[in-house]
């Protein structure tokens, strides 16, 4: 298996290797792995820019949680078994009955409602963790930020999205309808319970979070009405969709892409819905 990583940098070189693999195999892992990297990306833009309170341990926290979905991609690549969240979300990427949406809320629900809370537990663990909530609220504002440049790509793969909010809000099944800031703050709970704890005490609950967060995930990847009216229009391309979400962060050559650049104006984001699924 490769290294792990020990800088964002490195995280964000796997996470462009992974793109272009799945890029070249038509893999619907790259889905996520395309959102991820530009996250990352704001991430490492963010502590560049000095907007956290402590910037270093930041981009400690930023390798720590990337290592736990790098790890899982490894161990599941290699035929090994990851955690049962991810197992859940890998394993879908085979089925062409899933929209992108689907895709992309299973690999989040994975990567947040289990391995931020470890994360976090890990980078400031026992009383240290307290000074970490600014900062870990911080990720909020520069995901809120990115959220409606992301909604404009899955726009243009999933035209049915911005048909269906225009006929009615309680539709949007867009990222703000994943209920971004109630899954950190779940996350953030979840740290406070693991943080205290030796290691040893902390694995019985961090196996019954995994139990919870794949139930979840089964939830994420039912179908519907709205899954089917959405999945009847929406590109099967897989490279395409792929270089779409990946545009602005990718190093590699990505002609024929019709992604919305970072800097290009795109539509206001839906205001927030409670935590649902597709």
């Amino acid at each position: 298996m490769p290294q792990p990583a020990r800088t964002i940098d490195e995280v964000i070189a796997r996470l462009e290797a992974i793109i272009e693999d799945s890029i070249a195999r038509g893999d619907r892992l790259g889905y996520f792995a395309a959102l991820y990297n530009r996250v990352t990306e704001a991430v490492k833009g963010a502590i560049a820019n000095g907007e956290f309170q402590d910037g270093p341990r930041m981009e400690r926290l930023d390798v720590i949680f990337a290592g736990r979905y790098l790890t899982a991609y490894d161990q599941f690549r290699a035929g090994e078994v990851p955690s049962r969240a991810w197992l859940k979300a890998f394993t879908a990427a085979a089925s062409d009955r899933h929209i992108v949406l689907q895709h992309l809320l299973i690999g989040m629900n994975a990567h947040i409602g289990l391995d931020l809370g470890v994360a976090a537990a890990r980078v400031a663990p026992g009383a240290e963790l307290a000074g970490l909530q600014t900062d870990f609220d911080r990720i909020n504002t520069i995901l809120a930020a990115l959220t409606p440049v992301v909604e404009a790509e899955i726009d243009l793969v999933s035209p049915r999205f911005d048909e269906l909010s225009k006929l009615t809000p309680r539709l949007d099944l867009k990222l703000v309808g994943f209920g971004m800031d109630d899954a950190r703050a779940a996350a953030w709970s979840f740290a406070r319970a693991l943080a205290p704890l030796p290691l040893d005490r902390q694995a019985p609950l961090m196996a019954r979070r995994d139990d919870e967060v794949s139930l979840l995930g089964d939830a994420i990847l039912e179908d519907g009405l709205v899954v089917d009216l959405i999945r009847a229009k929406e590109s099967r391309d897989v490279a395409a969709v792929i270089r779409d979400l990946a545009q602005g962060e990718l190093r590699v050559a990505v002609p024929g892409s019709v992604a919305v650049a970072a800097s290009a104006p795109v539509p206001s984001p839906a205001p927030p819905l409670p935590a649902r699924t597709p």
